[in-house]
Order: structure tokens, then sequence, then C-alpha cells
């Protein structure tokens, strides 16, 4: 009896997990558009969305009430079941690979003397990081099969491009967090974030690892793979309408555009745990005394984690607002000839690095 109470107590927490989580991450999706609008408006000097809600904080809402009102056209030639199956492989793996992000330090919950659950991290996986790759490498089923079964040839252009550039870039991100596994001696998330936690930001994989040509390697990759300025080849409205989401109207267009930005924000959860220590503090344990205890104890490393997140979306719209897009045989140069053997060089040097001071 007291084995199954824990494991209903175990469901019940994994599902709250989930939920909170869930509804977390739309929040953010939601709030990340309004973000960008804001900051790309102050950059071009202009006040970017003001009247909905004080300071147009409810513009998301008013976006989300738009999109969840407008008709859904289902256009007559199209492959109707793959049509409809396409956004959501697209927004299903964008949110799948949250579940095995830790977003807190590691905080363990016993119940009935068992197993401990990690209270900030749905499912603490020994291969996170596979999982992670993986399950957004699948995602871009969902763009190929929407311009394919959109029989448009704008939708199918944007589509085959998004494809290359995902095998193209792949690679190289795939490559260039060989590195930090190889300091970390393991491919769990946890793991990894753990070995970045003795000297503060100086056992950041970036600063202490010697990764920063992983994580520049990395961060271009991610642009590419997220289909982002100025890798947004597959979308590029001067060439393709709107590329693979050209014949998608109300929520289909819309669960597109929350995979996009989802995307965005696991790209930075994933670069903040490998390469900025995750939730732990700058400081290391300079400040440990003082905040040691009570519920600034538990709520100090989400707001590092959120921080570090919050600066890279700003630099994703930052880069957006600044450069112009790549022209596609750039694109595709940059990534095999550039990206992909940089990445081999850094796990060589990092490979040596490590066999000299081990």
């Amino acid at each position: 009896m007291t084995h199954l109470n824990t494991f209903e107590i175990f469901l019940l927490l994994t599902i709250l997990k989930i939920v909170v989580v869930l509804v977390i991450t739309l929040t953010a999706v939601a709030y990340t558009v309004l973000l960008e609008r804001k900051v790309l408006g102050r950059m071009q000097n202009r006040w970017g969305p003001s009247r909905v809600g004080p300071f147009g904080l409810l513009q998301p809402l008013a976006d989300g009430i738009k999109l969840f009102l407008k008709e859904d056209m289902m256009p007559l030639a199209v492959e109707r079941p793959l049509f409809v199956l396409a956004p959501i492989i697209a927004l299903g793996c964008a949110l799948i690979s949250i579940a095995v992000v830790p977003f807190g330090s590691q905080t363990m919950v016993h119940v009935n003397g068992g197993p401990g659950f990690d209270l900030f991290e749905i499912a603490n996986v020994n291969i996170g990081l596979l999982v992670v790759l993986g399950v957004t490498s699948i995602g871009v089923y969902g763009i190929a099969l929407s311009g394919w079964s959109s029989n448009n040839k704008y939708s199918l252009f944007g589509s085959l491009r998004a494809t290359a550039q995902v095998i193209s870039y792949e690679l190289a991100l795939g490559l260039s967090l060989v590195g930090v596994v190889l300091r970390a001696g393991s491919l769990s998330l946890r793991d990894i974030v753990n070995s970045q936690s003795h000297h503060g930001m100086w056992s950041w994989n970036i600063f202490g690892g010697f990764q920063i040509v992983g994580f520049f390697i990395y961060l271009m990759a991610a642009y590419a793979e997220t289909n982002r300025s100025p890798f947004d080849l597959p979308e590029a409205e001067s060439e393709l309408v709107a590329g693979y989401h050209t014949e998608y109207s109300s929520m289909k267009f819309a669960m597109f555009f929350m995979a996009e930005y989802a995307n965005m924000i696991t790209v930075a959860c994933v670069a903040t745990l490998l390469f900025f220590g995750g939730a732990n503090t700058p400081f290391g344990h300079v400040f440990d005394g003082i905040f040691s205890h009570g519920l600034i104890h538990a709520v100090l490393p989400i707001f590092w984690f959120v921080f570090k997140i919050l600066m890279f979306l700003l630099l994703y719209i930052w880069v957006r607002a600044t450069l112009p897009r790549f022209r596609y045989d750039q694109l595709m140069g940059f990534g095999w000839k550039f990206l992909l053997p940089v990445a081999m060089v850094n796990i060589l040097a990092t490979a040596l690095a490590l066999a000299y001071h081990g």
C-alpha cells in the first residue's frame, strides 16, 4: 500500500509539474512575441504595441483571441490529414523538449521514505541532452509535411529549404556540444549543470571550460535551426510569401508561430545549461551565508536561470533587428565549409586539453 501511495503522489506531482511548466512556457511564448515587437519598435525609433492594456501588456491576449476567432481556411487541393497534423508535430516537438530541462537548483522531495523526486525538473533523464537534440530535430517533419501537403509551390520551396537547412546545421550544432559533454563526462543536463557549480562564472563552460568557440558554433547553428534571422530563408517574405505556412490560417498558423518561439526558448535553455551554468549564480559560494535558507534560497536559482534565458532572447531580437538575410548559397556554405570544420577542430582541441590535464 505504501508503494501505491508513493506512486500516486509521484504521479500527481509529475502532472502538476507538467501543467505548471506548460502554462509558464506558453505564457513565455506569448510575451516573447510582445518583447520582440517592443524591442524592435524601440530599435527602429517607434513605440511598438502600446494600446491594448497598460504598456501594451494585453497585446498577446488580443492576438490569441484574434487568431482563435479567425476562420480556419482549408484549401481544396491540400492533403487534409497531413495538413492538419503538420502544425501539431511542430508545436508538440517544441514543447516536449522542455520536459528534461532543469530550471532550478536540485531540490529533492522524499515521500514515505521512497526515492526522491526533483521538484524543479519534470524528467531527470541521464541522456537529457540527446532527448533535446532528438526531439527538436523531429520538429522539422512538421515543416516538411506542411509544405508538401499544402499543394503550394511557395510552401514546398520553404519546407525544402527548412529541411536542407536543418540537416546542414544539425551536424554543427551537435558537434559544438561534444566539448561540453567531454568536460562533464555525462549527457545528463543536471550533471552538466552541477559540473559548473564550483567557482561561480569561472566554472562555466564558456569561461573556465574554454568552450567559447563551441558556444559561437552552437549559437549560429541554433539561429539556423529555429529559422530565425539572418537564417530565415524558409519563410523569406520577399521571395516565398510566407514560406511553409503560406496556406495556414487561424489556430493552425498560430501553432507554427508558437512552435518557433517555443524553440527559441528551448535554444536559450540549452545554451544556459551547457555554457552558462544553468541555475547557478555567477558569484559562486560568496553569498551562501546570506541566502542559504528560506524562500530566497529556493527562488534565487530560478531567477538566475530566467535572467540568462532573457538575455539570449534579447540577443535573438538584436540580431534580427541588425543583420540582413543570407543568400541561400551563403547559408549552406557557412554551415558546411565553416561551422562544421571549426566544430571538429574544437572537439579535437578539447579532447587533447583534457587528456593533457587528466
